[in-house]
């Protein structure tokens, strides 16, 4: 029986190794304050999704309006 070397990819706020593995609670980040600064990246709209941005859209107009 062969063992499995773990697959390690980098922390996306640090680029600290983390093995991903049920042993590695805060993958793909290395803690828990790496992911929560990520979070506060996406939060304050410093990562954003590359697209056009979209107007809103108006609501259609219903029969049971109050």
């Amino acid at each position: 029986m062969s063992k499995k070397t773990p697959t390690v990819v980098a922390c996306p706020t640090c680029n600290r190794a983390v093995e991903w593995s049920e042993k590695s609670r805060w993958r793909p980040f290395c803690s828990e304050r790496c992911r929560l600064i990520d979070l506060g990246e996406w939060l304050q709209e410093s990562h954003r999704i590359p697209g056009e941005e979209q107007s809103p859209q108006a609501l259609p107009e219903s029969e049971n309006d109050y």
